[in-house]
């Protein structure tokens, strides 16, 4: 009995190794999100020399669903359904004629605000244009979404049509608020017929070309419409083009963002707008003797993403129908995008996501600044990239107790290197001296040497009496 009660607790006790074991080696191997930082905080205080001072940080409003603060426009402006009501067939059968739009009576009503309302009703609910009832003249439609702010899109734009999917399409984007427009997407049936262009897919795009301007037909069919609802453009396959297939490495993305402009103006709009060029026919040939099959109805559109602060706020607020970023680091303007008065002491930058996972706030400071007053280093992080001067000695840009000579370069203390002093330079037990106050991604070392130790039990483990046979 004895022998079976101590077997049983040595059973439970390599259960426990084993358990802990396999959590330390996925400690050790895995790269958390969450070491990246999801750069929501802009602030935080800390002890310097013997006295609270804040340590400043880069930052972000977090993503969400930017169709809740947009104002939308159609041109023509009079292409909605339902004055003077009409009856409309289905595409699949020209007998099924049920379908009414009526713009007086609320039931039969198709208005545009209806593609931002909440999904999952019965009856779906969705804005419906007119008929193609002039043809063989185009039936086009201009739908521009605008925010009155600039945004930065984080997920894909995904469009739900109710009607079959346009055989043309065009998704535009602008960063002037309208004034002028580039292209983000062509989608057609045909690409080398409707835009003179092949077809492409996003996933035959590379790191060098995922800036590229491309016509899919991925989402313009014909016969399946009724089951294939969605047009998307993909920001997240491209975004997996430099972080990786489930962009566990957001660091190569977080590093491209900060360092090229064309990729973050990429991501980055005030308005969007969708180009409706041809719609859905289901055949070769139009039905000229049925032309209510033909017209545009979309019941839902997607737009994830969070307003541009540059770095220097975590909140936006939607405050008398505008967006406007909440802004810190002595910021100011609608994007951060401006020190406030009295805090010129430098020129304005924005934040990096640089160094993982806090990033640099890059401070706005007092004009005049003083020796007595120093910003923490670490707000100010490495030198201006559109400064001449590599360092200096107010502003703190030298590491690690660095000292600037001339503006051009940093005097290291013992140990240290780099052009800033920002790399430690050691050598055996005098490594771990120097860079124990350094943040790091790697494990630290229990989680290196903890499963080793844990596996050196587990031979003892095996060979206590009773448990041999496991």
């Amino acid at each position: 009995m004895r022998h079976q009660k101590k077997g049983a607790t040595m059973y439970l006790l390599l259960v426990f190794v084993l358990q802990a074991l396999w959590v330390s080696l996925c400690h050790a191997t895995q790269h958390y999100p969450a070491s990246w930082g999801h750069y929501d905080v802009c602030k935080s205080q800390v002890y310097a020399e013997d006295r609270l001072a804040w340590h400043y940080m880069a930052c972000q409003p977090e993503a969400t669903d930017m169709t809740n603060y947009l104002t939308v426009s159609l041109d023509p402006p009079n292409i909605t359904c339902g004055d003077p009501p009409e009856m409309y067939c289905a595409l699949e059968n020209p007998y099924m004629c049920n379908n009414e739009c009526d713009a007086d009576t609320e039931e039969l009503a198709h208005p545009p605000e209806l593609m931002f309302d909440s999904e999952g009703r019965n009856p779906t609910t969705f804005w419906q244009s007119t008929s193609w009832k002039k043809y063989p003249k185009p039936l086009q439609v201009n739908i521009t979404l605008s925010w009155n702010k600039t945004i930065e899109l984080t997920d894909d734009i995904v469009l739900t049509f109710e009607s079959g999917r346009p055989e043309q399409l065009v998704l535009e984007k602008s960063l002037d608020y309208g004034r002028t427009w580039q292209p983000y997407q062509f989608y057609a049936s045909d690409c080398l017929d409707a835009f003179t262009m092949e077809p492409k897919a996003v996933h035959q795009l590379t790191p060098s070309t995922m800036l590229e301007i491309i016509c899919t037909e991925a989402y313009s069919t014909g016969y399946v419409w009724k089951y294939d609802k969605t047009v998307r453009f993909e920001i997240k396959d491209r975004f997996a083009l430099l972080a990786g297939p489930r962009l566990h490495n957001m660091a190569s993305l977080y590093g491209q963002l900060d360092t090229t402009k064309n990729l973050r103006d990429f991501f980055t709009l005030t308005d969007l707008r969708i180009r409706l060029l041809r719609p859905a026919t289901g055949a070769t040939m139009v039905d000229e003797n049925n032309l209510s099959r033909y017209f545009y109805a979309i019941s839902d559109i997607k737009v994830q993403g969070r307003c541009k602060c540059n770095l220097h706020a975590n909140s936006c607020v939607f405050d008398k129908g505008k967006l406007g970023c909440e802004c810190e680091h002595n910021t100011t303007g609608p994007d951060c995008a401006r020190c406030k008065r009295h805090y010129q002491g430098r020129a304005w930058s924005m934040g990096s996501y640089l160094p993982i996972p806090k990033g640099t706030a890059n401070i706005c400071i007092p004009n005049n600044l003083g020796t007595s007053v120093r910003p923490n280093a670490s707000s100010l992080g490495a030198a201006n990239r559109n400064q001449a001067r590599v360092c200096d000695n107010v502003l703190l840009r030298c590491q690690n107790g660095g000292v600037c000579h001339h503006h051009q370069r940093c005097q290291c203390p013992a140990g240290f290197g780099g052009i800033l002093c920002e790399k430690a330079q050691c050598k055996g037990d005098s490594c771990e001296d120097l860079q124990s106050s350094q943040p790091s991604l790697h494990p630290p070392p229990t989680a290196q040497t903890l499963p080793l130790a844990l596996l050196s039990l587990i031979p003892s483990l095996l060979a206590t009496r009773g448990l041999t046979s496991l």
